[in-house]
């Protein structure tokens, strides 16, 4: 889980572990996997024309641009323990809420940085409209967030448990 504040990235070890191995990954193994697919392609001939040629440098420039995010935030990582199990409502978090109190009408997601999204569950960030809204709330209570056209929303936090993946 990723809690940002003050250029400083909170992370739990399994979430810094997994973000450094990517990193590793990245500037290792793929980098030199992405450089023979530009050599091999640079030989097929004329570089205007050359669709390979110009997929596997665009492939490379989001490569890097991807190494550098990850580089810099490491950088900026606190490694920390995952939120107690304790009904209030924090990043690292799985919060389920139900809008204008209909238990029906209900999301769950996960409150953390966008770089701990998965396609498992849904991720708000505590940036966020909705993750603003239900930070440091406890279950039971309501909380308000502005959508996008300027109104304002209402929102029950039906549960809160810390993420286990």
């Amino acid at each position: 889980m990723t809690q940002t504040s003050d250029n400083v990235t909170w992370l739990t070890q399994e979430a810094y572990d997994q973000l450094k191995a990517e990193l590793e990954h990245l500037s290792g193994p793929a980098r030199t996997e992405i450089a023979k697919k530009i050599e091999a392609a640079r030989e097929e001939g004329d570089l205007r024309e050359n669709g390979g040629y110009h997929a596997a440098k665009e492939e490379q420039g989001k490569q890097e641009l991807r190494v550098r995010q990850l580089q810099q935030l490491l950088e900026t990582a606190k490694v920390g323990e995952s939120p107690a199990d304790d009904g209030v409502v924090e990043p690292g978090m799985v919060v389920t809420v139900a809008f204008d109190g209909d238990e029906d009408d209900s999301l769950t997601f996960l409150l953390a940085s966008r770089e701990y999204a998965s396609s498992d569950i849904e991720t708000y960030s505590p940036q966020s409209p909705l993750g603003t809204g239900v930070n440091g709330k406890k279950v039971g209570m309501d909380a308000e967030y502005e959508l996008p056209n300027g109104k304002m929303a209402s929102v029950r936090i039906m549960e809160a448990k810390p993420y286990k993946n």
